[in-house]
């Protein structure tokens, strides 16, 4: 609701640059989309290695109650 307010607030101050926007945010989703792709890997990537080094813990640690 707010993008849509803030973008009638620029139609109404600057109706060019507000037409220009409306036409540029699918191109800018298509160029983010890889970035984006990237960051669920890497993220995943290292809740892997965490995983991983806290392993030895966890099993040292044994089953807890509760």
């Amino acid at each position: 609701m707010a993008k849509l307010l803030l973008w009638l607030l620029l139609l109404v101050i600057c109706w060019p640059l507000a037409l220009l926007a409306l036409v540029a945010y699918p191109f800018v989703w298509l160029l983010s989309v890889p970035f984006r792709l990237v960051g669920i890997t890497v993220t995943a990537l290292l809740e892997t290695l965490k995983a991983l080094l806290l392993l030895p813990a966890r099993v040292l640690r044994g089953p807890t109650s509760g």
